[in-house]
């Protein structure tokens, strides 16, 4: 029977049963596998990561810090735990004369029923690279968890200045935790190994959904905050808090504004016209015409909000301000005295009306454009214009 334990049998567990049946400082990648890496913790907290972190002590000399580490052998093999519990020094060998070659500093196991070779012990090792004009590491060999990459310089040796510590040391140190535990990703964010399975990525704490690593904020359907708002959006419909303030909405391709405007346009110069066909220009005033522009909410419904102070003259005149609704070139919802504002007065008057739109496209842009008229001109006046405004407000 294939079926391993532990403390069971009277006589005969094996190595292998103990490695194999091990639950404690594991974070699974299959469901007999686990991750190999070091335990994350640093004296006084300060930091992530500080099992076996690795510093220049000598010229061509590292000192290695003390830590734990978990080590995956082949599937049937099981996972190995090691621990160095103070600090060793690991000395490099001298640089090729004319080439510059890279290093790695591993944590390695040797088990001699899998090796074919004479040794069974956890080492702390130098796996030395080849120098060449663009070297590169070397192939990590099975049971190894590399530490770091160490680039050897061309020449490098104690009697001329050594390895260069401050730059030629990659960390390649990854964590693990306990089964469920939250793991503090450093370096590449490797796939989960189960739905329901969490990791802090350095400022978002995420879920692997079975697929991916979706941030805490959209994995719960909250409200991403403006401090973690360069997390990228997870799915149409997830709202953040900008830094700005304005709440927003991812719509698949763009955070826009959860609740868009409301939009408002004014101009407070006088103007007039003695046309008695709508026209969107008024004599007097520097700038025509008066238009806004506005993206249509979900709802597909506005109110629109438009007046001014006007005047006719004469009371047998009468003034109009209506608004047409386009959306580029095409004419949606064209000018209709029945929703305009009119007066008839040689007084300014202010007049305004509120009225719905619906039935608008969500998300598109669409443009209201002030225009006006006089009616009935047999005395060629001019109607007069002056504060005109236009609001649109979306409506839920």
């Amino acid at each position: 029977m294939n079926l391993r334990s532990s403390w069971v049998a009277e006589t005969g567990q094996t190595r292998e049963d103990t490695r194999l049946t091990q639950t404690g400082v594991t974070t699974m990648t299959n469901p007999v596998q686990v991750r190999s890496g070091i335990l994350p913790g640093s004296y006084g907290g300060q930091y992530r990561l500080a099992g076996f972190w690795t510093f220049g002590s000598a010229a061509m000399s590292a000192t290695v810090s003390e830590g734990r580490a978990v080590i995956q052998g082949e599937i049937s093999q099981g996972v190995f735990p090691v621990t160095l519990p103070a600090s060793e020094v690991v000395t490099f060998a001298p640089g090729n004369a004319q080439y510059g070659r890279v290093d790695l500093l591993v944590l390695r196991v040797y088990d001699k029923l899998y090796d074919g070779g004479t040794r069974t012990e956890a080492t702390i090792e130098i796996i030395q690279g080849t120098a060449a004009q663009d070297p590169k590491a070397p192939a990590v060999p099975a049971r190894c968890l590399p530490l770091y990459e160490v680039t050897v310089p061309a020449g490098a040796s104690a009697g001329n200045g050594g390895i260069p510590w401050d730059r030629s040391l990659k960390d390649l140190r990854t964590p693990v935790v306990a089964l469920g535990g939250i793991l503090p990703v450093e370096g590449a964010s490797l796939e989960g190994a189960y739905p329901g399975q969490y990791q802090d990525a350095g400022g978002a704490l995420q879920r692997w959904d079975g697929g991916a690593w979706v941030s805490y904020p959209s994995a719960l359907g909250g409200i991403v905050p403006s401090s973690a708002s360069t997390t990228p959006a997870s799915y149409t419909g997830q709202y953040r808090d900008s830094t700005g303030g304005q709440l927003q909405r991812w719509n698949g391709s763009a955070w826009a504004p959860a609740v868009p405007g409301p939009y408002f346009v004014d101009n407070g110069d006088f103007g007039d016209t003695a046309s008695t066909t709508y026209t969107s220009t008024l004599g007097g005033r520097t700038t025509n015409p008066l238009a806004l522009s506005f993206v249509a909410p979900p709802s597909k419904a506005i109110a629109v909000s438009f007046g001014c102070k006007m005047r006719s003259l004469s009371p047998d005149h009468y003034a109009y301000m209506a608004l047409r609704l386009t959306q580029g070139a095409t004419v949606v919802n064209d000018l209709d005295d029945d929703y305009a504002t009119i007066a008839a007065s040689q007084h300014m008057v202010s007049v305004s009306t509120t009225r719905r739109l619906s039935n608008l496209t969500p998300g598109a842009t669409y443009t209201l454009t002030a225009f006006f008229r006089v009616i009935v001109n047999n005395l060629s006046l001019k109607a007069g214009f002056d504060n005109t405004f236009i609001k649109v407000d979306p409506l839920p």
